[in-house]
C-alpha cells in the first residue's frame, strides 16, 4: 500500500468562537493534479479520497437519460466560489435534488474505478456517485437530480477546508439554496448520504435553509470531539489525521488531529462542530449500524432533533452495504418522494424506529422489528453486580470485597454471567467500576460487552466477514466528571472540561457508558464483561487507534462498600404464551 505523503508545513490562524479566541492550526491541502503538481501521484490515482480529477467545465450526456453539468460554479455569501457536479433526469420537467456534502471530491476521476466500498460488490455502485453518496446511475431514473458539490477548500473550490463546524454549515445552507434557485429543480432539495456526507446535514438542517425539505443521514457522527477524537476522554485523532492527509484542494485544510492535540478539552472551537439539533425542524430518515463509531452520533441525532417526522432505523450490517441495498434504495425512496415530491404514499405508517436484534455471526434473531420511539418504552433495566473473586456477574450484589488486577498495558479481566431464559438487551448500558491505578495516575479502560455459547465460545457479530467485538465503552478515568444536567441513569455524559488524576491507593467510582446495542441471548448463553487497557479488534480496515497513558497496572474492586455493576436494558417479550414467546 502507498503511503501517504510526508507530514506538511502546519499554519495557525486565530478565529474566534463565540467570543473565545482560539488558534487554529492548517496545513497544506494536496493539489489536484491540474495545480501545478503535476498528475502523477499514484497516492492519489489508486483510489483514495483526496484524489480531483482536472477542471473541465461542460454538459454531457454522463449516462443514457441522464444529463451532467459539471464543474458548475457557486458563489457563496462571502464571495467564495465552490464548484459542482448536477446529475439530472434528461428531461424539461423540473425535478427535486440530492445533495451530497463531503470533503471527498465530487468525482472519482479518470481512469478510476469507485472509491473502496467494502461489502458492495463490484459495479453496484455507477461511476458517477461520490463516495458514500447517492449514486445518480439510480436516482436519476427516479426523477431526482444529484448535486455533487465540493465545499469550500475541497478540489478545485476556493478557500481552505473547514470541517464541520458553522462555517461549512453556513456555505451548506448557501449551496441549498441556489439549487433551489435553478430552472431544473422543482423548489425542493434533500440530502443524503452515510458517513462523512451525513455529517455535515446536522448542522446544515439546524440553519433551516427555507427550502431543504428533508435530509436523511445514514450513520452520523454528530460531535467530533466526543465521539471520535476523545471518545470517553480517551485522545484517538489518527483516524482523522489520515483523512486530513488525504484531502485535496488549492489552499489550506484544517488539521483537525494537530488540533485535538493542542486542545484536548471541551471549548468554543470543538462546540462550534456541534449542531444544535433541537432546531431541526425537516422530515429525518435517520440510521445506525450497532457496529460502527458514528452509532451514538446517529441514535444523538434521533432523540434530540426538533421534529417529530422522524424516523430511525438500526441494522447490523455495515453502512455501505446497507445504503445501496435494493431494499433500503427503495425505502428512502419513498421517504424523498413523500416530502421532496408530494406524494402521498403513505410513507407516515412507517413505524418510528426499525431495529435489527442481531443473534451470532450474520444471523439477525429479528429484522426492522416496528418500535415506537429509542430507548424502548417497555425498557426495564437491571443490575448485574461483578464478583472478581471468581470472575462472576450476578443479580445479587457481591457479599465479600475482591480484587482483580491486570497488567495496564496488555491484560484483561472477564466477568460472565449464564442467562437461565432468553434475554434480549436492547438499548443503552452503564458499567459502575471502582478502579485504582498501581504505578500510574491515570487509567484508559476499554471495555465490550461480549455474547458466549452455551458452551463458552465466544459468538461475535459478522460486519463485512468480520468478527465484532460487541458493544464497547471506553473511559481515561481522569476524565470521569459526568455533566449532570446531560447524564441520566442509562446514559452518563461526560463533560470533557477537565482531569482529576488519581493519588496512591486511591479507589474512584466510574460510569462508563456503553453505545447503544441491540441482542438476544438464549437460554444458557453467557453474557461477558470485558475490561481492558487497551482496544481490541484485530483485522479492521479502519486506521482506529488510541493513545493511551496506560502503564502499571490497572485493580479492579468489587463487593463491599465497592458494589461494581453492569447496568442492562432488558426488554420483556410484547407478549408470552408458555413456551410462545412474541418480540
Amino acid at each position: 500500500m502507498t503511503q501517504p505523503p510526508p507530514d506538511p508545513a502546519r499554519y495557525t490562524v486565530v478565529q474566534d468562537f463565540d467570543g473565545e479566541k482560539i488558534e487554529v492550526v492548517y496545513r497544506d491541502a494536496r493539489r489536484p493534479p491540474d495545480l501545478g503538481e503535476g498528475d502523477d501521484d499514484p497516492f492519489a490515482r489508486n483510489g483514495y479520497l483526496g484524489y480531483c480529477p482536472p477542471f473541465n467545465r461542460r454538459t454531457y450526456e454522463a449516462a443514457p437519460g441522464i444529463i451532467c453539468d459539471q464543474d458548475v460554479a457557486v458563489t457563496l455569501r462571502d464571495g467564495t466560489v465552490i464548484y459542482t457536479d448536477v446529475y439530472r433526469p434528461d428531461t424539461d420537467t423540473p425535478v427535486p435534488v440530492i445533495v451530497s456534502w463531503s470533503y471527498f471530491g465530487k468525482r472519482p476521476g479518470d481512469g478510476m474505478d469507485h472509491w473502496d466500498t467494502q461489502g458492495v460488490p463490484k459495479d453496484t455502485i455507477s461511476l458517477l456517485a461520490k463516495f458514500e453518496s447517492p449514486d445518480p446511475g439510480y436516482w436519476c431514473h427516479q426523477g431526482y437530480a444529484v448535486a455533487n458539490a465540493d465545499p469550500r477548500g475541497v478540489g478545485h473550490s476556493e478557500g481552505d477546508i473547514n470541517f464541520h463546524g458553522s462555517q461549512d454549515a453556513r456555505d451548506g445552507y448557501d449551496f441549498v439554496e441556489w439549487l433551489a434557485g435553478q430552472p431544473w429543480c422543482n423548489g425542493k432539495v434533500g440530502m443524503n448520504g452515510n458517513s462523512g456526507v451525513a455529517v455535515p446535514q446536522w448542522a446544515i438542517a439546524a440553519l433551516r435553509p427555507p427550502h431543504l425539505a428533508a435530509i436523511a443521514p445514514w450513520e452520523g457522527t454528530s460531535d467530533i470531539f466526543t465521539e471520535s477524537l476523545y471518545e470517553g476522554g480517551i485522545p484517538g485523532a489518527g483516524f482523522q489525521s489520515v483523512l486530513t492527509s488525504l484531502l485535496s484542494g488549492p489552499g489550506k485544510v484544517e488539521d483537525l488531529g494537530e488540533m485535538a492535540r493542542r486542545y484536548p478539552r471541551m471549548n468554543n472551537y470543538w462546540r462550534d462542530k456541534v449542531a444544535d439539533l433541537s432546531k431541526i425542524e425537516v422530515p429525518c430518515y435517520i440510521t445506525a449500524g450497532w457496529s460502527h463509531f458514528h452509532l451514538r452520533g446517529a441514535f444523538e441525532g434521533y432523540r434530540h432533533i426538533g421534529t417529530d417526522k422522524k424516523w430511525m432505523r438500526a441494522h447490523r450490517e455495515f453502512e455501505w452495504a446497507d445504503m445501496y441495498s435494493p431494499e433500503n434504495l427503495e425505502d428512502l425512496k419513498r421517504f424523498f418522494d413523500r416530502y421532496l415530491k408530494g406524494i402521498h404514499n403513505g410513507w407516515e405508517l412507517t413505524p418510528k424506529v426499525r431495529i435489527d436484534v442481531m443473534d451470532a455471526f450474520d444471523c439477525d434473531y429479528q429484522s426492522r422489528r416496528a418500535e415506537s420511539d429509542f430507548p424502548l418504552a417497555r425498557t426495564r433495566y437491571e443490575k448485574l453486580y461483578l464478583d472478581a473473586a471468581d470472575h462472576s456477574l450476578s443479580p445479587e450484589p457481591a457479599a465479600t470485597p475482591a480484587s482483580v488486577s491486570y497488567d495496564a498495558a496488555e491484560g484483561t479481566a472477564t466477568f460472565d454471567m449464564s442467562f437461565p431464559q432468553q434475554t434480549e438487551v436492547t438499548g443503552y448500558m452503564v458499567l459502575r467500576l471502582y478502579v485504582e491505578a498501581e504505578g500510574n495516575d491515570d487509567l484508559d479502560l476499554f471495555v465490550n460487552i461480549q455474547k458466549l455459547s452455551t458452551t463458552g465460545e465466544w459468538l461475535p457479530t459478522s460486519v463485512v466477514g468480520q468478527p465484532h467485538p460487541g458493544a464497547w465503552g471506553k473511559l481515561r478515568v481522569s476524565r470521569r466528571e459526568l455533566d449532570e444536567e446531560k447524564s441520566t441513569p442509562y446514559h452518563p455524559v461526560l463533560t470533557q472540561r477537565r482531569e482529576d488524576k488519581l493519588k496512591p491507593g486511591q479507589i474512584v467510582p466510574v460510569d462508563i457508558p456503553i453505545w447503544p446495542t441491540s441482542r438476544i441471548w438464549h437460554a444458557g448463553q453467557k453474557l461477558r464483561v470485558q475490561i481492558s487497557g487497551h482496544y481490541i479488534r484485530e483485522d479492521w480496515f479502519e486506521p482506529l487507534g488510541w493513545d493511551t497513558c496506560n502503564q502499571g497496572r490497572h485493580v479492579l474492586h468489587t463487593g463491599g462498600e465497592h458494589q461494581a455493576y453492569l447496568t442492562v436494558p432488558v426488554i420483556p417479550p410484547k407478549y408470552a404464551d408458555g413456551e410462545h414467546i412474541y418480540r
